[in-house]
C-alpha cells in the first residue's frame, strides 16, 4: 500500500507541478507522513524533490533564459536561505495545542499553522479569478526572486510568485518553463543546505531503517515519470484545469495541517 500511495502521488503531482509551479514536496510529504514519522517524511521528501528538479532541468533546462535566471535566482537563493533558517526556528517550538478525537491524539504546532496559512493563501491564487492573471513588470524580477525565494525556503511554496514575476519577462512558453525550473533548482540547493544545518541532518541517518530507502527510490522514479509525462502534455493541457485541481488539493491540505491532522 505504501508504494501505491507514494508512487501515485509522485507521478500525478510531478506532472502537475511542471505547469503549476507548486512544489512536489507540498503534496508528497503528507503521503510519506501516512507511513513514517513526520521528521523522516520531511527528510525523504527533500531527497525526492531535489533529484526530481534536477531531472526537470535535463528535460527543459536548455530553454532557460540565462539573464533572467541570474536576475531572479541570485536574490532567490539568498532569501531562500533566510526562509529556511526561519523554518528551522519555528520547527523547534513547543506544540500550541494538543487534543484527542476518538482516541487519537493530535497536535497543532507553530510550523503547521504557518505552513497551512501559506498553502491556503497560495492556493487561493489559483482559485480566485481576479488573481489568476497576476503579473508584475519585468523590472521587478529581482524582487520576485526575493519573495519567491523566501517563501520557498520557509514553506516550499515558490511557484505561484515565481510565475507571477516571470510571466512578463518576454519569454515564450518553453523559455518560461525552463527558466522557472532552473530557478527552482537554485532555490532548492540553497534551502536544502540550510535545512541540513538546522534540522534535516539528524533525520537522514534514520532513512532506510524501516524500508524508507525503497520508498524514496520509488518516489524519485515515479516523480521522474511524472515530469516526463508532463513534458509530453505541454501542448495538450489547459492551465485553467491545472489551477483548479492543484489549488483545490492544496486548500484541503492546508485545512488538514491547520487542525493537526497531518
Amino acid at each position: 500500500m505504501e508504494y501505491v500511495v507514494i508512487c501515485s502521488v509522485a507521478v500525478v503531482v510531478s506532472a502537475l507541478t511542471l505547469f503549476s509551479g507548486f512544489g512536489l514536496g507540498t503534496l508528497l510529504m503528507p503521503a510519506f507522513a501516512l507511513f513514517f514519522p513526520i521528521s523522516v517524511a520531511v527528510a525523504a521528501t527533500a531527497v525526492v524533490h531535489l533529484v526530481n528538479n534536477l531531472f526537470k532541468v535535463a528535460l527543459v533546462g536548455k530553454h532557460a533564459d540565462t539573464k533572467v535566471v541570474l536576475k531572479f535566482a541570485i536574490p532567490a537563493a539568498v532569501f531562500a536561505a533566510l526562509g529556511a533558517f526561519l523554518l528551522g526556528y519555528i520547527s523547534e517550538m513547543a506544540p500550541l495545542v494538543r487534543y484527542s478525537v476518538a482516541g487519537r491524539d493530535f497536535e497543532i504546532t507553530a510550523v503547521k499553522v504557518v505552513i497551512a496559512a501559506l498553502i491556503a493563501a497560495f492556493s487561493l491564487l489559483d482559485l480566485i479569478p481576479r488573481f489568476q492573471d497576476l503579473a508584475f513588470d519585468k523590472n521587478y524580477i529581482p524582487l520576485g526572486g526575493v519573495l519567491s525565494g523566501f517563501f520557498g525556503g520557509l514553506s516550499g511554496l515558490q511557484g505561484a510568485l515565481r510565475s507571477a514575476f516571470l510571466i512578463r519577462a518576454g519569454l515564450d512558453k518553453d523559455q518560461f518553463i525552463g527558466t522557472g525550473v532552473v530557478a527552482a533548482v537554485i532555490v532548492d540547493v540553497s534551502r536544502l543546505a540550510i535545512y541540513g544545518i538546522t534540522f534535516f541532518s539528524k533525520h537522514f541517518t534514520s532513512l532506510g531503517e524501516h524500508g524508507e530507502s525503497g520508498l524514496i527510490a520509488a518516489g524519485i522514479l515515479c516523480a521522474w515519470l511524472g515530469s516526463f509525462i508532463g513534458v509530453r502534455l505541454l501542448k495538450k493541457i489547459t492551465i485553467k484545469t491545472l489551477q483548479v485541481i492543484v489549488g483545490s488539493m492544496l486548500l484541503v491540505l492546508a485545512v488538514a495541517l491547520g487542525i493537526g491532522a497531518i
